[in-house]
């Protein structure tokens, strides 16, 4: 009786330090609310002012065309209020990419109007490596799956695999125009490129396992298996350089490893090239 006595006083202690403390959370959770308000309202007038500067800027850069000087004085100053003109273009430009930006059409009808912009450059970058993970993973995932279909036949685990990749693409093209949102220099073709690959790999699912199936299932997969393999080096050897150059300031923090060779890849070249040639001859 003395033992649940004693441990009836810890926990009413316990409680009591507990209730001090709520206090304190409390507090923390209505200074949060007042900055979460004072964070909208001042991103408000940071949006107003610095439409009113874009407009200003376009305004005299409008007047500077249309103006012709006359005397040698006259040409070094226009030049040079050009020049400054250009370079309050860049700083605006820049300032605004802090400011959250509308969803495309595409998010709008998959997401509904939910806010997707990312506060600060470090969530951004963070976002952006997710995603390179996401489809390292996957691609690991696909190329054991594509091996398995070489060696066996069943049309269960040919199933899981067309379903993977639909779900694959089809996720791809939500995070893809997420990482646009955030600023990402994705190109249109890229993402174009997952989009058509989403309906194919549909067709795939609803393709009858009869003989042409089978005339394809084989080649198919082989393909497949090679594909992953060859993306996954891809992966590996872009991300090194993207690394490189974004160390030198060459290449921006939100740009991706892509499929294919682009000239920023020459850089550090050993034995992709190779692989490349046999995947795409």
């Amino acid at each position: 009786m003395a033992d649940k006595t004693s441990n009836l006083s810890t926990v009413v202690e316990e409680w009591n330090e507990l209730k001090k403390s709520f206090q304190d959370v409390e507090v923390l959770q209505k200074t949060c609310s007042k900055a979460v308000v004072d964070f909208k309202k001042s991103e408000v007038d940071f949006k107003k002012a610095l439409v009113e500067q874009l407009k200003g800027v376009t305004r005299i850069s409008e007047s500077l065309k249309c103006f012709r000087p006359s005397t040698e004085k006259e040409k070094e100053n226009h030049n040079e209020l050009k020049k400054s003109v250009n370079i309050r273009k860049e700083e605006l430009r820049t300032m605004s990419s802090t400011l959250p930006k509308d969803s495309s059409l595409y998010l709008k009808i998959v997401l509904g109007s939910v806010n997707v912009s990312l506060l600060n450059q470090e969530e951004k970058f963070k976002y952006k490596e997710e995603y390179e993970r996401f489809k390292l993973i996957v691609t690991c995932i696909v190329f054991t799956l594509s091996f398995l279909n070489v060696l066996t036949s069943y049309r269960t685990l040919d199933a899981i695999l067309h379903f993977l990749l639909v779900w694959y693409y089809c996720t791809l093209t939500i995070r893809e125009s997420i990482l646009v949102v955030n600023g990402s220099r994705i190109k249109g073709w890229w993402r174009l490129h997952h989009f058509i690959a989403t309906l194919l790999t549909g067709v795939l699912i609803l393709w009858h396992d009869g003989k042409s199936y089978q005339l394809f299932r084989k080649q198919f997969m082989y393909y497949s298996c090679y594909s992953s393999f060859l993306q996954f080096l891809q992966y590996k050897y872009q991300q090194g350089c993207l690394y490189r150059l974004r160390a030198l300031g060459e290449r921006h923090n939100m740009d991706i490893t892509i499929d294919g060779f682009h000239s920023w890849m020459w850089r550090g070249l050993k034995f992709l090239l190779i692989f490349l040639s046999i995947g795409y001859a």
